[in-house]
């Protein structure tokens, strides 16, 4: 049998290669003084689905150096005003194209489908046979980058 010391060091190397893999340790790990950002948020947007929790914490420091490009595509996705019709109808419920046309008050489907695939590209919004949805694991995201986005327009004044 192995000795517990054994046993709580096999342990600590296994959390810091699972650390390694996920971005490196927990700001207070990090051994730096940059500070964390995060948010977090429980919400119940439709009424047959229960809530949907998520809280995320980041070194500072280490969220300047994330990957430029698949940020860049969120926010372009999420940067376009039909789009963003798009999500916000989303973030409701499930919904087919011809909800979706009509939300974003588009001419054909045509356009549609255009703004759709930028989105699914994008992993805001994903596709469940015929309907669209924006996953559990995007909701509370997708708020914060729209509350973000408007505190930094200074519309939340």
């Amino acid at each position: 049998m192995t000795s517990p010391e054994a046993r709580l060091d096999a342990l600590e190397a296994r959390v810091a290669a699972l650390e390694e893999r996920a971005g490196g340790p927990p700001p207070d790990d990090r051994g730096d003084a940059t500070g964390e950002v995060g948010y977090h948020g429980s919400v119940r947007l439709q009424e047959d689905h229960g809530p949907i929790t998520w809280t995320i914490g980041y070194d500072a420091a280490a969220t300047l150096g994330l990957a430029a490009g698949p940020v860049a595509e969120v926010l372009a996705a999420l940067g376009h005003p039909v789009r963003l019709a798009l999500v916000r109808r989303l973030l409701a419920g499930p919904a087919g194209t011809g909800e979706l046309v009509e939300a974003a008050a588009l001419s054909s489907s045509g356009q549609l489908y255009h703004h759709l695939r930028t989105l699914t590209a994008a992993r805001v919004v994903e596709q469940d046979g015929r309907t669209y949805r924006v996953p559990d694991s995007g909701v509370v995201p997708v708020l914060v980058a729209l509350l973000a986005a408007a505190d930094l327009a200074g519309a939340l004044r």
